[in-house]
């Protein structure tokens, strides 16, 4: 055998090889390469698409948690004035109240005099006419003497 019928042998099978590879092989490999390289590209766009979407997503969320510290500020200031309001209106009522039944209390302390003082009348009629009955050494008549004792009641 002869190296040299070898060597030209496997040549000729290399290139057979190489053509063979690169005509039916290579294609489909280069094609998966492509196919792959792309798929890649996009999902690195895609995580920085999603980043991105992310930090605007924080943004909102940052945002919408400000106008809501915002809102729930207004609503407690609006609360803490209608506890005002409520308040001052239960000190007029109670003021009020009050005005009312002090008045009442009034009227009634006058009554009350009015009665004692009706009281006292009748008491000092009776014992003027017991006085007026020892000084005069007899008995004398209410009822006939009524006029005499509603007099003496309206001088006192």
């Amino acid at each position: 055998m002869n190296i040299n019928a070898t060597l030209i042998g496997q040549m000729i099978t290399f290139a057979l090889l190489v053509v063979f590879t690169m005509k039916y092989v290579w294609p489909p490999i280069m094609k998966a390469m492509h196919d792959r390289q792309k798929r890649i590209a996009e999902g690195l766009a895609s995580a920085e698409r999603g980043v991105h979407e992310q930090e605007l997503a924080k943004a909102r969320a940052a945002e919408m948690l400000k106008e809501a510290k915002q809102q729930a500020a207004e609503i407690i200031g609006q609360a803490q004035k209608r506890a005002n309001e409520i308040v001052e209106q239960s000190k007029h009522e109670a003021q009020a109240e009050g005005e009312r039944q002090l008045h009442a209390a009034k009227a009634e302390i006058d009554l009350e005099f009015n009665r004692a003082r009706e009281q006292l009348r009748g008491q000092v009629v009776s014992i003027a006419v017991a006085g007026a009955g020892k000084v005069l050494k007899r008995e004398i008549d209410a009822q006939a003497h009524a006029k005499l004792l509603d007099d003496l009641v309206a001088q006192l």
